[in-house]
């Protein structure tokens, strides 16, 4: 029987899907479960138990077999791609010792002392000392070696969310290099661990010895063991591809594999990406991400909690269109599409600045969220649509660092993620950007990107040029609408490129007041 079907595992932040792709990107089957993000024992934490995205994963794989009905002889391998810098702690056998700590958890380390010698002058003079310390208060192991040393001292292995699946299917412990994106002791421009003498060791508390072996994307992590297929139902012996973390399996899954092409993934939090064979920092000492193209790499600005702004303004705003939502079972976004119709560009004035969270070094760590112009005549639907508009400007201005840095204009958009199914947040991006704009075939990106790795793996597709051309396929575009354009430049240039140099001095004002955000 021919192997032609490539089943992939994408373990979100609120879901696990089971996926099944044959080899022009079209889905054959998906199970999807969604489950509560993360719980929290203290403010501001957010864990989750590791044993319940591993029983999801299983129920998701049953569901393929069961309910879709796929053919698992025709399966001819596996990869996982998951989301970034969910940490979680193992012993020897690959049991957790600790719940899992989530990229959304916002503990951190005070008091540890900050990098010397050499290196800690270098940081002084490049002006990078804030960030290095930002580095050392973020690292969650960090926190467990000086909270909770018991767990520590116990840990045999430090794996990311996705080392640990790929432990579950393979028994090994072995990881993606296109996974390796958090406070981890890693090497980004040499796309391995970090070397003996970096300073990331002095940063973060872990040995090389509890760290996983590393593999390209689209090279072989192992076998599916007999275990395992008892608990997934996936054929035990298949192999396990390394695919890449979810954000960088977005961008070749949306078809994007050049830097002239921009990569705009309206999720939790937003980004605009490109794919560079150079490693270029957009943002200076915040490095680019592993691609998931082996040797490659992401070059990537984030706005944190960027389109999880839809999420904020459903819960304070939104009550009205959830409840109908619900009633006509579909989801609650759909219907705010419907809300800024009669809305014009620009909001009527209203000017949104999206740093609900801040960023590290864009803009800085003291920003905070900001909303000017108002009105009498403004409604929820201004508010909705300016928080569209200025998550576009902000990512407009990321692929304005991008351009400058790379040399190299982006000349065409593709948009992924939950803002992707949004006709007004789609052209609200073309005629900021004044791009055509386009979503792909399909809104399962990452998936379908760990499905690309996959087949170029296994040598299904000669190279990731072809396989992305037979696998990737445009759906509706965008074109800028050019009376819009121009008065989007206006406000771009004249009124949001200033906005945070003019409220920049009054949010450290309020964090000297208040001590918010810290």
């Amino acid at each position: 029987m021919e192997k032609d079907l490539l089943l992939t595992i994408d373990n979100g932040t609120q879901s696990l899907k089971a996926m099944v792709f044959d080899l022009s990107g079209q889905m054959q089957g998906i199970v999807k479960i969604p489950f509560e993000p993360y719980f929290s024992d203290h403010p501001g934490w957010a864990e989750q138990d590791p044993e319940m995205y591993w029983n999801t994963l299983c129920d998701a794989c049953k569901g393929l077999w069961s309910d879709q009905k796929i053919n698992k002889g025709r399966i001819a391998g596996v990869s996982v791609t998951t989301q970034r810098g969910t940490v979680i702690n193992v012993d020897k056998n690959g049991k957790p010792l600790r719940p899992a700590i989530l990229w959304l958890d916002q503990r951190k380390t005070f008091g540890l002392p900050p990098i010397g010698g050499l290196w800690g002058l270098a940081f002084k003079l490049a002006r990078g000392s804030d960030t290095v310390a930002y580095f050392q208060r973020e690292a969650e192991a960090n926190w467990i070696r000086v909270n909770q040393p018991q767990i520590w001292e116990k840990t045999h292995k430090y794996l990311l969310l996705s080392g640990f699946l790929t432990h579950r299917l393979t028994g090994g412990f072995t990881d993606s290099v296109g996974c390796q994106v958090g406070y981890i002791p890693f090497d980004y421009k040499k796309l391995a661990w970090a070397g003996k003498r970096d300073w990331k060791w002095m940063g973060v508390t872990a040995l090389p010895e509890m760290l996983p072996r590393l593999v390209e994307p689209g090279g072989l992590m192992g076998h599916i063991t007999r275990a395992c297929s008892d608990a997934t139902g996936i054929p035990a012996g298949l192999p396990v591809i390394a695919a890449a973390a979810d954000k960088a399996c977005e961008v070749i899954g949306s078809g994007s594999m050049v830097p002239s092409t921009g990569c705009i993934s309206y999720g939790t939090t937003a980004t605009i990406n490109i794919t560079s064979k150079k490693y270029v920092e957009a943002i200076p000492l915040i490095p680019p991400y592993p691609s998931a193209i082996a040797g490659y790499y992401s070059l990537e600005v984030q706005i944190f909690r960027g389109y999880w702004m839809v999420s904020w303004f459903k819960n304070e705003f939104g009550a009205k269109e959830t409840q109908k939502a619900k009633d006509l079972g579909v989801e609650a976004e759909a219907l705010f599409d419907s809300l800024i119709d009669d809305i014009p560009p620009g909001s009527m004035g209203l000017m949104l600045q999206p740093y609900w969270t801040p960023g590290i070094r864009l803009p800085g760590p003291e920003a905070k969220g900001a909303i000017i112009g108002f009105g009498d005549i403004h409604t929820r639907g201004h508010i909705y649509r300016a928080i569209l508009e200025g998550l576009a400007y902000a990512l407009r201005e990321g692929r304005e660092r991008i351009e400058k840095r790379t040399k190299i204009p982006i000349t065409e958009l593709r948009v992924s993620g939950g803002g992707s199914q949004s006709r007004n947040a789609m052209q609200v991006t073309a005629d900021i950007f004044n791009l055509p704009t386009s979503r792909p075939h399909l809104y399962e990106t990452s998936g379908l990107g760990a499905a690309i790795n996959q087949a170029v793996g296994l040598n299904l597709h000669a190279d990731y040029e072809r396989a992305i051309a037979a696998m990737t396929h445009t759906g509706d575009v965008f074109e800028p609408n050019h009376e819009t354009v121009r008065l989007y430049e206006e406000l771009y240039q004249r009124i949001y490129k200033k906005m945070y140099a003019r409220l920049k001095p009054l949010y450290s004002e309020i964090k000297e007041i208040t001590g918010y955000p810290e």
